[in-house]
């Protein structure tokens, strides 16, 4: 641990606010055990499977989910605002906050009404979650290609920002290896049908941390993966951290490249 400040660099920044006039599409589902851990919270790969229900339902809404079919995420931004627990309900409000001609920066604002029962008796302040999503067109060679008139004449019309460029935000050098590095094991469940390791996945690893760094998730706190390169089967995955004043730092290993990188950090109250 070091007691080092977080750098202005990696200080967070507010989400945009969806315009009036924005196109949004909607959804509710049902937070379910399977998706909070110990302490009745929904885990960050719990949201992430929502995150990823919404995209695709919200795609076969469209009239250009068949010209624009083949999307990746390349980084997502998760601001827990107020936290999400069971049971209890959340709706999703999925809308463009910007785009290029290859790429989209995709609003996801998730809100909840909590309930009790005899597991969890106690009354909660109802949830709410703002994340953002760098989204990327790609074709079937899964290479970056652009939007197709249709899809980008709809999606900027929510959107201010029609020159969206890439800036990565966990810019923090990879640390030496340590004695503290460790393996994290993979299972046949992780992975998609094109061989990836699911989004979700990622962010069970971060879970695991997380037990070691309780005052992180104790209040509002941002959560950023940036997925740099692809994790298949049979990868061997070393994962390095630190943690720097209140901030958690992780880097993915894979074949001595770094295949995704996370931080966790703590917001001050709203």
């Amino acid at each position: 641990m070091s007691d080092k400040p977080t750098t202005d660099a990696l200080t967070p920044i507010d989400l945009p606010e969806r315009l009036e006039q924005a196109r949004f599409y909607e959804a509710a589902y049902r937070v379910r055990t399977g998706d909070i851990d110990q302490e009745m919270r929904l885990r960050l790969d719990g949201l992430s499977r929502y995150l990823q229900d919404i995209a695709n339902d919200n795609i076969e809404a469209t009239d250009f989910h068949t010209s624009d079919p083949y999307w990746i995420v390349r980084r997502t931004v998760i601001d827990v605002i107020r936290p999400i627990s069971w049971p209890g309900d959340v709706t999703l409000q999925r809308w463009c906050g910007a785009l290029s001609t290859r790429w989209t920066n995709m609003r996801v604002r998730v809100t909840s009404t909590h309930q009790t029962n005899r597991f969890n008796p106690e009354p909660r302040e109802d949830g709410l979650i703002e994340t953002e999503a760098f989204w990327i067109n790609v074709n079937d060679k899964g290479l970056p290609t652009r939007l197709s008139d249709n899809a980008f004449d709809m999606l900027s019309q929510s959107a201010q920002e029609h020159r969206l460029k890439w800036k990565s935000m966990n810019t923090a050098p990879v640390p030496e290896s340590t004695d503290s590095d460790r393996n994290h094991v993979l299972r046949a469940t992780d992975f998609d049908p094109f061989k990836h390791l699911n989004n979700a996945a990622y962010w069970a690893a971060v879970e695991d941390e997380l037990l070691d760094h309780p005052d992180l998730v104790e209040g509002p706190h941002r959560a950023v993966i940036e997925y740099l390169r692809a994790i298949g089967p049979e990868s061997t995955v070393t994962i390095k951290r630190e943690r720097v004043g209140d901030q958690l730092r992780m880097w993915l290993i894979v074949e001595e490249k770094v295949a995704a990188t996370v931080t966790i950090t703590k917001r001050p109250p709203a």
